[in-house]
């Protein structure tokens, strides 16, 4: 492979790490009201990703700075196109930020639910606009030529509204991230909780585990109509199909860790779905094929794709065995009782 498709594979590996990791905290926060019913279990909750929610965002910054550095491009017109429900992204990740450092600096119900709220929505948003972006990735958005000529890909550039954004497959994609997310999360917190918090958040799982299969076949298919690829893609949906219903029925026998691997396994597959069906694509046209920015007229030159491979084989694996290590260092399961009054 050359490097402009190695570093489109490598922003594809980033978007799977950040959706599977900061997916399941998304989801913690979602479901903040829906399993805890006092308190401290909403505290077990929070403090079960205490620890590595603001590492898992780290995945997100990444994937941006290497979409900045490898396809400028790209990120020019989706961050040009996209920038009010990326705006909105990032406010709502601030605000989630704040509420778990401020909830609890004082010592009222009414400060502490208002925060909780925060939470809920600076985690729905994202989990919910992620699934949008995407969707209007692969489904299509509107870019054409401002001087006519596709062949000038520094002329593509996007044209459209908010409005546009906002079209059935976005929004269904946009369904698909919130209920997979939140699915995720509370697989995760069965997996990192004992008590009644692990056994709400099994049937949450189950309840809404169920609604994301839906959702996410009907995504996932509807996608297929967007790729040359389905040869390929089909059977990949395929598989993340089966691995989430294993995912569902593992929760449902207690098979905590392997129903978390199973469920990881199913955004890694859903979400390569989508990278490979794009591919050489980077954003769609949904004006004309000829306006598709791709892999190679989106891409940076060859010195600076060389730089960034060196860069990222040296930096990355650090990166990885520091954040596994904070997983195994807080690896122990989180209960009421370990919360002081």
């Amino acid at each position: 492979m050359d490097l402009v498709t190695i570093w489109f594979v490598v922003i594809g590996v980033f978007w799977i790490g950040y959706f599977i990791l900061d997916g399941f905290d998304l989801g913690v926060g979602m479901l903040l009201p829906v399993i805890g019913r006092n308190d401290t279990d909403r505290r077990v909750m929070i403090n079960s990703i205490g620890p590595v929610w603001d590492g898992n965002e780290v995945w997100l910054i990444v994937a941006g700075a290497a979409t900045f550095a490898a396809f400028p491009l790209w990120y020019a017109t989706m961050f040009s196109g996209f920038y009010l429900a990326l705006f909105v992204i990032v406010v709502a990740l601030i605000l989630r930020g704040l509420s778990f450092e401020y909830r609890g600096k004082h010592d009222s119900v009414r400060w502490r639910r208002n925060w909780d709220l925060a939470i809920v929505v600076g985690s729905a948003v994202p989990a919910f606009l992620f699934g949008v972006a995407f969707g209007n990735i692969v489904g299509g958005s509107p870019i054409e030529s401002i001087n006519g000529n596709a062949a000038d890909a520094d002329s593509l550039n996007f044209v459209g509204s908010v409005v546009d954004l906002l079209n059935p497959f976005a929004l269904v994609a946009g369904l698909m991230t919130l209920t997979v997310f939140a699915t995720h999360g509370a697989i995760f917190l069965a997996l990192k909780t004992s008590g009644g918090v692990r056994e709400a958040a099994r049937r949450a799982a189950l309840r809404i585990g169920l609604v994301a299969a839906v959702v996410a076949v009907v995504t996932l298919l509807w996608a297929q109509a967007f790729s040359d690829r389905v040869v390929v893609t089909l059977p990949v949906v395929c598989g993340a199909a089966v691995l989430w219903l294993a995912a569902l029925v593992l929760t449902m026998r207690g098979r905590d860790g392997w129903a978390f691997m199973l469920s990881a396994g199913t955004i890694l597959l859903a979400v390569g779905a989508l990278f490979i069906g794009l591919y050489p694509n980077v954003m769609v046209s949904s004006i004309d094929p000829a306006y598709n920015l791709t892999v190679f007229n989106a891409s940076s030159q060859s010195y600076t794709l060389t730089v960034m491979t060196v860069v990222a084989a040296v930096m990355t694996p650090l990166v990885l065995l520091y954040q596994g290590w904070t997983y195994w260092v807080f690896r122990r399961r989180l209960t009421a009782a370990m919360i002081p009054a």
